[in-house]
């Protein structure tokens, strides 16, 4: 890789965000692991270096259960990409987060199945600690930036990830809200696990569309409809647009978190 294409932060996402780059160029970035799902796009944000990629491809060609996210977080590192967001679009568990809110989560759970979700297949054994998936200083830029905003957003919550490309049924759309978790989606694993294996900072930013099927029915909720998702979808894009320009503002120039020194006690 040149000068030109390196970049320090990272986005997943939708096609939406281009808009906000300056000096575009795209490149094609060819991994150990295969392809990434797109070509990736390096610009100017706020004087900073930043890549970005459609995690589903330009196109939404690729459903979640068929993303090389491994080639996707490794065609980052490539390219000297140190603090990645992950926003996704979600859909609420719990009747107070509401469509159009924000959810900066701090927690998984995975629902996912047959997923390769390591670098380290052997003979090299990686025992990564993941009892905080995101990074607390990108998520404590992104809260400060949401509030200074007045977006409305929740500083946490629990993200579980089922396997897609189907929605969940309403009992087990049920189950996941009895437990107190927070959203749904399809694409956060085995991403975010993927960034810690390589050092990077990793933070969620989850989208809520609309509510789950588990919760229809409860007073003041409405099913769910396609032009009420895409009219939501569209107002979240320009919110979200102002936070990643905020939060990119305020990242440090030089990283002191944990997720720097992760792989020193995870080797067996």
């Amino acid at each position: 890789m040149n000068d030109n294409q390196k970049a320090e932060i990272g986005i997943f996402g939708g096609s939406g965000f281009y808009s906000f780059f300056e000096k575009v160029e795209e490149y094609d970035v060819y991994t150990p692991y295969g392809s990434p799902s797109d070509k990736i796009t390096v610009g100017l944000v706020e004087g900073r270096k930043v890549a970005f990629m459609p995690r589903h491809g330009k196109d939404h060609s690729l459903p979640p259960h068929r993303i090389n996210y491994r080639a996707n977080i490794f065609a980052m590192k490539m390219l000297g990409v140190k603090c990645i967001f992950g926003p996704c679009v979600s859909g609420s568990l719990q009747p107070h987060i509401k469509p159009g809110h924000f959810v900066i989560c701090d927690q998984f759970v995975d629902r996912t199945k047959g997923r390769i979700d390591t670098f380290y297949d052997g003979p090299k054994t990686i025992h990564i600690a993941m009892a905080e998936p995101y990074c607390p200083e990108l998520r404590k830029i992104v809260i400060e930036s949401a509030k200074e905003l007045n977006i409305d957003y929740h500083p946490e919550g629990t993200v579980v990830i089922i396997q897609g490309p189907r929605f969940s049924t309403r009992s087990e759309s049920k189950w996941y809200s009895s437990q107190g978790w927070e959203v749904v989606n399809m694409t956060q694993y085995p991403e975010v696990c993927l960034a810690r294996e390589q050092e990077m900072c990793y933070v969620n930013i989850s989208l809520i569309t609309d509510y789950d099927a588990g919760l229809e029915g409860q007073p003041e909720i409405k099913p769910v409809t396609v032009e009420e998702v895409v009219r939501v979808s569209s107002e979240n894009n320009k919110k979200l647009t102002a936070l990643l320009l905020k939060a990119i503002s305020k990242i440090p120039e030089e990283r002191d978190c944990t997720c720097l020194h992760i792989l020193k006690d995870s080797e067996i």
